[in-house]
C-alpha cells in the first residue's frame, strides 16, 4: 500500500511517501479501513518531530484521524460490516498504527459510522477537533444551556468545534478572529459575539456582553494568560486548558479562589473509548441535522504529507497566519 511514513523523528521533510506492506488480516475486534481522507493535527507534528516522545516502531505511519470504508472486519466486530463508511481518531499513538495510508487497521471501538450525505473529507475534518471540543465543554466543563463560553480563534480547528457545539445546546458563545471574513464564518455557525483579537477594547467588549463573566473559558492558546482570564470569569466559572505544553504563566491565586473558580486540564487521548464515542454521537447528530460545518482550510494529496505537516507547524508553532481551519488530505 502507499503510505506517508517516517524512518526517524525530525522536521517535516523526514516524511516519506512510498510503498509499505499491507496491514495483516484484522484480529477479532479489528476493522480494516480503506482510507478515503485523513487530517493533520498539531499532535501529529509533535510526534513526528520527536517533541512528544513516543515508543514508535519504524517505519512509522503518521496520523491520528481517518475516514473511509470498511474493507474487512474481525470475527467479533458487530456494528461495522464490510461496506460501512466510518470515521475515527485516536490512532498513531499508544501502540496503535497511524492513518496516512491507503489502508489502516483500527479497533472497532475507535470507529464511528459516517452519516449519510457527509463526505470523508468533512467527516475527518471534524474528528479529533470535534471530540476534543466535546470533552472539554461537557465532560470537563459541564457546560449548560444559557451559560457563556469564550474560545480564542473561532475559525481554528478546535475553536470552530467549540463554537458549534456550545451553540447547539443554547449556550452564548464569545470568540475572537483576525478578519471580517472569519467573523462572518463564526456568526454563521452561531457565535453570539465575535471580536477582533487585535482590538484595544477586547476585554471591555467581553465584559459589556457578559456582565456576570464567562462561565466556561476554553483555552486554545500556546501561551495562556490566566492573570487576564481570571478577571473575566464568572463566579464558579471553569477554565478548560488543552494547550500550552511549555507555558509557565503567572497565576493569581487570590482572585482564583475567592471566586470559586476551577481550572481543568485535559488531553483528548486520555479519554476512554466510550467517552469519545459519546462525543462522536453528538457530532454525528449535528452532521445529520445539517448543523455541523467542517471548516476545511486546505486540501492536499496524501503524497504531499510533508508539505501539509509543514503548513500545520508553521501556523501552530510560528504563528504564520496562513491557515484557517483543518488540513485534509485525500487518499
Amino acid at each position: 500500500m502507499k503510505a506517508a511514513y517516517i524512518e526517524s523523528t525530525g522536521p517535516a521533510e523526514v516524511i516519506q511517501f512510498g510503498q509499505l506492506p499491507d496491514p495483516p488480516e484484522p484480529g477479532p475486534k479489528q476493522v480494516l479501513v480503506r482510507v478515503g481522507a485523513v487530517a493533520v493535527n498539531p499532535i501529529d507534528t509533535y510526534i513526528r518531530s520527536g517533541a512528544v516522545a513516543g515508543n514508535l516502531d519504524f517505519p512509522y505511519v503518521v496520523g491520528c484521524d481517518l475516514a473511509g470504508t470498511v474493507e474487512r472486519c474481525g470475527s467479533e466486530v458487530s456494528q461495522l460490516p464490510p461496506g460501512s463508511r466510518v470515521w475515527g481518531s485516536n490512532q498513531g499513538l499508544m501502540g496503535r498504527g497511524g492513518t496516512f495510508a491507503e489502508y489502516a487497521l483500527v479497533e472497532e471501538r475507535w470507529l464511528y459510522p459516517t452519516p449519510d450525505g457527509t463526505s470523508d473529507a468533512d467527516a475527518v475534518a471534524s474528528a479529533l477537533v470535534g471530540i476534543t471540543a466535546h470533552l472539554g465543554l461537557f465532560l470537563h466543563g459541564q457546560l449548560k444551556g444559557g451559560e457563556t463560553v469564550f474560545v480564542n480563534g473561532g475559525t481554528g480547528g478546535v475553536g470552530s468545534a467549540v463554537v458549534q457545539l456550545a451553540h447547539s445546546i443554547g449556550a452564548r458563545v464569545v470568540t475572537t478572529v483576525g478578519s471580517s471574513e472569519k467573523k462572518a464564518l463564526c456568526e454563521s455557525w452561531g457565535a453570539d459575539l465575535v471580536l477582533d483579537y487585535h482590538s484595544a477594547t477586547l476585554d471591555q467588549d467581553i465584559r459589556a456582553f457578559a456582565a456576570d463573566g464567562i462561565d466556561v473559558w476554553f483555552e486554545t492558546l500556546r501561551e495562556p494568560t490566566p492573570d487576564r482570564t481570571i478577571g473575566l470569569m464568572a463566579r464558579r466559572g471553569r477554565m478548560i486548558v488543552m494547550a500550552g505544553r511549555a507555558a509557565r504563566p503567572e497565576f493569581p491565586i487570590g482572585p482564583f479562589y475567592v471566586n470559586d473558580l476551577r481550572m481543568i486540564g485535559f488531553a483528548m487521548f486520555n479519554a476512554s473509548a466510550e467517552e469519545q464515542r459519546e462525543c462522536a454521537r453528538t457530532v454525528n447528530v449535528l452532521h445529520e441535522n445539517g448543523a455541523w460545518h467542517s471548516n476545511i482550510g486546505r486540501m492536499f494529496e496524501l503524497s504531499e504529507a510533508a508539505a501539509a505537516h509543514q503548513l500545520q507547524e508553521d501556523n501552530t508553532l510560528h504563528g504564520a497566519g496562513t491557515l484557517c481551519g483543518k488540513i485534509v488530505l485525500t487518499v
